[in-house]
């Protein structure tokens, strides 16, 4: 106690002084205007900078739960779409449980690393076998199709993109119900083919392009692209036909793979045929 009196005699004339500026200076800020403006401003400027920090941090942290959440809801969407059923009664449309049994069901993944710049392109995702993932399961976006599974281990699983060659998936004209096949040169990631398509039927630019459907891959109607440009290959009745992909790769992240629930059925009644046909 004897120190810090001792303290306060020896710095009495500094520590007045100080508190004479503070003094000074608050009264300065408070009565005149743009000073008073600035030191606002200043304040309100550190304090906003604060704040978008935090909501920043505080979204990253939100952002992994809010893609699954948002990934549930549209699963939810998907399960009432047409594709996902099978008509039970005269191929009526309506959906009903009791006209339409469920033939797809639709597990939710994020991608974690892929690669969109070489002659044949793959991508991994979090999910695996645990989830129910198997080789040859077709995989799509929110956009489009994307790929079919390659590789599985348990909790993840490695995708062959639509972005390498002889992927065989077969697709055709929304509007014609006109089909062929996907294909993709390695030049550019936003563009692919369509081969097979006869030069009889007429084609326009931005015509729409789907799955097909009917492999137990994919269900029909899922979006491919759009027709960007068409011309006839020489020599042969048939359209070489470009198109812009629906899904842009270069910045793939949610995805979602597909069960086919009938598959087993489906491949028994044609592994019968091909039997019977031996």
């Amino acid at each position: 106690m004897r120190n810090f009196i001792a303290f306060i005699k020896h710095f009495q004339v500094v520590l007045i002084f100080v508190l004479l500026q503070g003094i000074a200076l608050s009264l300065y800020v408070s009565f005149v205007q743009f000073p008073r403006s600035q030191y606002l401003t200043t304040a309100s400027f550190i304090q906003g900078n604060i704040f978008s920090a935090r909501n920043s941090l505080t979204k990253h942290f939100a952002l992994s739960e809010n893609n699954v959440q948002l990934q549930k809801k549209n699963i939810e969407l998907m399960n009432k779409q047409p594709f996902s059923f099978i008509p039970q009664e005269n191929g009526l449309v309506k959906i009903n449980d009791t006209l339409h049994r469920e033939q797809y069901e639709y597990i939710p993944a994020v991608v974690i690393n892929s690669t969109h710049d070489k002659r044949d392109n793959y991508f991994t995702i979090n999910a695996g076998t645990s989830q129910g993932i198997k080789r040859g399961m077709g995989v799509f976006s929110n956009n489009g199709i994307v790929g079919i599974i390659h590789n599985t281990s348990t909790n993840f699983s490695v995708i062959k993109s639509c972005l390498t060659k002889k992927l065989n998936i077969a697709i055709m004209l929304k509007e014609s119900n006109e089909f062929g096949f996907l294909e993709w040169d390695g030049r550019d990631a936003r563009r692919g083919s369509m081969t097979g398509v006869s030069n009889d039927f007429d084609l326009k630019i931005w015509s729409r392009i789907v799955t097909k459907g009917g492999g137990g891959i994919f269900p029909r109607g899922i979006p491919v692209g759009k027709i960007e440009k068409f011309e006839v290959i020489e020599g042969e009745p048939l359209w070489d036909i470009t198109f812009l992909f629906s899904e842009d790769f270069r910045s793939l992240q949610n995805v979602y793979v597909i069960k086919n629930l009938l598959e087993k059925e489906q491949l028994d009644l044609e592994n019968q045929a091909n039997e019977n046909q031996k």
